[in-house]
């Protein structure tokens, strides 16, 4: 026999081995079997404890540095004001967004600039924040934003997640004993917490700044917030 025929039929001989091993033998997992993909959600509905009030004012001069100037006027004596109720964690205080652009002629010049300047309060004290805001002069409400405080968040995703787990394995067992098994097992679990609980803004009409004069609080009432985890997984029926 030539040698190139000799290693033909030893490559032939090595091949067919292979196809004769189990499938282990050659690193290739089984299919899995009785596998079930499931989900569960638990959900509780909570009052929104955190409240987001934004205060803005707006100038105008033809001067850019003139409007600037007059913007950090008008916010240092803002913050100063809103500070004397300031209490950590229940009232915040802080500065917002700050912009300052130009106004052009139908020629393309630059005729004034305008600038607009915000302080933001925000925390738990609902009561504290809008009577602040009504103290404030010189700045109107922009816009009122309710949500769950950190706090109140983890705590509520707390019993969210207990709720999924419990339904996940009541589903579980239901759909192991629906199909003749007596129990399951589980594979790979899940859990995912609804992000959704961004703050949602409410647009204040600017009249409501009329009756700062006389330090009226600035009427304002949360709603409530849905929180949601999710379980999902895979269970082995048994």
């Amino acid at each position: 026999m030539s040698v190139s025929r000799l290693h033909s039929s030893l490559l032939a001989a090595c091949l067919g081995a292979a196809v004769l091993l189990p499938a282990h033998a050659q690193g290739v997992q089984p299919v899995p079997q009785n596998v079930v993909q499931l989900s569960a959600s638990g959900v509780v509905e909570v009052p929104q404890d955190f409240l987001t009030m934004t205060l803005s004012t707006t100038r105008e001069a033809a001067d850019a540095a003139a409007v600037q100037s007059q913007l950090k006027t008008a916010i240092d004596a803002a913050l100063a004001e809103a500070r004397k109720s300031a209490q950590p964690g229940q009232m915040d205080v802080r500065s917002g967004a700050f912009s300052l652009s130009p106004r052009y002629t139908k020629e393309g010049r630059i005729s004034t600039w305008q600038g607009t300047a915000e302080i933001v309060l925000e925390g738990r004290d609902f009561g504290r924040i809008s009577s602040a805001a009504g103290r404030v002069q010189g700045l109107t409400v922009g816009q009122v934003a309710f949500s769950l405080s950190r706090e109140e968040r983890a705590r509520v995703e707390g019993q969210a997640q207990a709720q999924a787990i419990a339904q996940f394995k009541a589903k579980a067992a239901d759909i192991a004993k629906s199909f003749g098994f007596a129990d399951y097992g589980l594979r790979e679990v899940s859990v995912m917490a609804d992000e959704g609980g961004m703050p949602r803004p409410r647009m204040m009409p600017m009249q409501a700044k009329a009756s700062y004069a006389d330090a009226a609080p600035v009427p304002v009432e949360a709603g409530k917030s849905m929180v949601t985890v999710t379980v999902s997984g895979g269970v082995q029926l048994r």
